[in-house]
């Protein structure tokens, strides 16, 4: 009976550690992997699925069990990977059969067979429901007995191998145009993939794109399907593969996975070299003349030095050993130089405290990115800068604006940002503008931007206290989803830890009480500024306005009972009344003057979801005076700090990042 007991409670353990499991290998020596037949780790830590030997297959899982539902009628979570991969063949025309990433119910699959079966299934179980099976194929044979469309093509495959939607091998480098970039899966060269499902939408996305290409934003394949009735409560993640009548080697060289999240990247740099195929080619440099082609050697190398050296000059760098650490993120300046025409106004999309930035289209991959220009003053400064940016720079969520590197020269740091086509959303609201957002769509990026705040504060391995959350520091992409950005005055501290901050900065109207007393920004902070951004957005003003105090006009009318008489009238007549007084009311519980009367990121997601009732404004202490106290205490203790500041500040609803950056961070 103990023994059972043992053994019952190690499963309880198991299942449990597969919560929301994660693992990154970049490469694979000394990682347990779960290998039959012919996979192997090599001794240079790649992962080799097969090797030269014809009408074979080879498995390689994670060894444990890994939890995709809570129940088995529940529905499956979300996951996403990412991994390295490469195929070579003896014969450069010919390849044989593929790689496939899989989700199965058992460790291996002991009954499937190789060839165009891909060690997934037999001719026997090949499109039975009951295999419980998603895998997503790299295939480079054509079989019209599966119906696939060609012999270098990318499938996604639930319990059989005819694909439920398939493509040519490519990418999409350019989010703006439909052409799709060829690539040959069995060319030699390492590839990268990555396989996104979203269990909420129900939508199972999957991305290729040549190695050290930035992960394009369109997907190569778009399967919308529940997963739920195939997925089992527990499964098994990993790879199988196949040859057929061609010697081809399949191998894996870095892997990364996650549940309930992005799967974190991978560091190329780091990953294991691929063996070279054939004997090393003799250079045709030795064959002809080498003492004629030297004497032109010199003559060209002494009439281009000069022009060498100027053009050295113009787009030199820096870099020194600390920065080494960061390097899978650096871009080349001449890359960024070119692709903004040289930091022309004409491609300046805005600017502010922090920096000026740029349209830019970078020259190799005409992929459009924002670049910012920041500027600081010592080197260590600017190291500890950079490794903070580079934390930041591993934040992935639907709702932030991603930072894709950096570079840096003399005294400036070039950061890189996803495009955002329709800019900020301050534009939608304030000044008049002239085109406006309907209550949907503002209801929209006001989830999303909660969405994003509530995974800085509790959702990944550190917390991020934003500290300029705002209109202005929010973009709307081209879905007009809500994407939170701007992490230039971004402080990361450990769960459990208390931040150190002691230096006021941020923006009026956005400015906790108690951050102006302290110093101190904490989580609560970034929710009293949420508030701010909640009735900028309903209401279509500025938190500060020379006349009023938002809150405090917000405020009056929820006293009468009135309080939909806040809302934008530039929103139009449709909208849903009960979301408009929910996010109003929000908006002043989020503006308590009293951090432990607002409420937690989590909670609001829950309020804006409605998933818990928000409590009455009456019974948790909120008054017109306590309200206007928060707001008036922040502004007139910046003006006692900093009265030089005080008028363009006021005026303009600016950071005051400006004045405090060299000693806020």
């Amino acid at each position: 009976m103990l023994c059972k007991l043992i053994i019952l409670l190690s499963l309880l353990l198991n299942l449990a550690e597969s919560q929301d499991l994660n693992f990154t290998f970049n490469g694979f020596r000394s990682t347990n992997l779960s290998l039959d037949g012919l996979a192997e780790i090599t001794s240079k830590g790649l992962l080799r699925l097969t090797n030269d030997t014809k009408q074979q297959k080879g498995h390689a899982f994670f060894p444990n069990p890994v939890a995709f539902k809570s129940s088995s009628n529940a529905s499956a979570f979300s996951f996403s990977t990412t991994f390295v991969f490469a195929i070579l063949s003896e014969n450069p025309d010919l390849s044989g059969h593929g790689i496939a990433f899989v989700i199965a119910p058992t460790r291996g699959l002991p009954d499937s067979l190789p060839s165009q079966f891909l060690g997934l299934f037999n001719d026997k179980n090949n499109g039975n429901e009951t295999n419980h099976v998603v895998a997503v194929e790299l295939d480079t044979i054509l079989s019209s007995e599966f119906g696939d469309i060609n012999d270098n093509h990318v499938g996604i495959d639930i319990n059989g191998l005819r694909s439920l939607q398939s493509s040519a091998a490519g990418y999409y480098a350019d989010s703006r145009s439909n052409r799709m970039t060829n690539l040959s899966l069995y060319s030699g060269l390492p590839m990268q993939l990555w396989v996104d499902y979203d269990g909420l939408k129900k939508q199972l996305n999957v991305t290729l794109a040549p190695f050290k290409f930035v992960k394009p934003s369109v997907p190569l394949l778009s399967l919308t399907r529940d997963l739920s009735p195939v997925l089992q409560e527990t499964m098994y993640v990993g790879f199988s593969s196949s040859t057929g009548s061609v010697l081809t080697s399949h191998y894996v060289l870095g892997w990364s996975f996650m549940m309930n999240g992005q799967a974190q990247p991978l560091v190329l740099s780091n990953l294991p070299k691929l063996p070279r195929i054939g004997p090393k080619k003799k250079s045709k440099f030795l064959t002809i003349g080498v003492p004629v082609i030297s004497i032109s050697v010199v003559l060209l190398a002494i009439s281009g030095l000069v022009y060498f050296i100027r053009r050295r000059r113009k787009y030199a760098e820096v870099l020194e050993d600390w920065e080494l650490d960061y390097w899978p993120h650096r871009f080349k300046f001449k890359d960024l130089y070119i692709g903004t025409k040289g930091f022309k106004e004409k491609e300046l999309l805005g600017s502010g405290g922090f920096g000026r930035v740029y349209k830019c289209v970078l020259p190799t991959t005409k992929m459009e990115v924002a670049v910012k220009k920041v500027s600081h003053e010592t080197r260590q400064g600017m190291k500890v800068f950079v490794a903070e940016i580079v934390s930041i720079g591993r934040l992935r969520h639907r709702n932030l604006v991603t930072l894709l590197g950096y570079c840096r020269r003399k005294g400036e740091l070039l950061l890189v940002y996803d495009y955002m086509p329709n800019g900020s959303l301050d534009k939608y609201l304030f000044d008049q503008p002239k085109v406006t957002l309907n209550w949907s769509q503002r209801f929209k990026v006001i989830k999303g931007v909660a969405s994003g705040l509530h995974y800085l504060h509790e959702e990944w391995e550190q917390i991020v206290i934003h500290r300029d959350v705002k209109a202005s520091n929010v973009l709307v992409d081209g879905e007009m989803n809500g994407r939170l950005g701007d992490f230039g005055l971004a402080r990361l501290y450990d769960h459990g830890s208390d931040p150190q901050t002691t230096h006021i900065v941020g923006t009026l109207g956005y400015l906790a009480p108690e951050h102006t007393r302290t110093g101190k920004a904490t989580t609560k902070t970034d929710v009293f500024s949420f508030g701010a951004f909640l009735l900028e957005v309903a209401t279509g003003r500025r938190p500060i306005m020379e006349d009023l105090i938002l809150v405090d006009w917000v405020f009056s009318f929820w006293t009468k009972g009135e309080i939909l008489q806040a809302k934008d009238p530039n929103m139009g007549t449709d909208y849903i009344v009960e979301e408009v007084e929910l996010v109003l009311k929000l908006g002043l519980l989020c503006s308590h003057s009293e951090p432990e009367g607002r409420p937690s990121m989590r909670q609001v997601v829950q309020f804006l979801n409605r998933e818990m009732e928000l409590p009455e404004l009456s019974s948790i202490g909120l008054s017109a005076s306590g309200l206007t106290f928060a707001y008036r205490e922040g502004f007139d203790d910046f003006v006692m700090s900093c009265p030089s500041s005080m008028d363009k500040a006021f005026s303009h609803g600016s950071s005051i990042a400006d004045s405090l950056l060299s000693g806020g961070r």
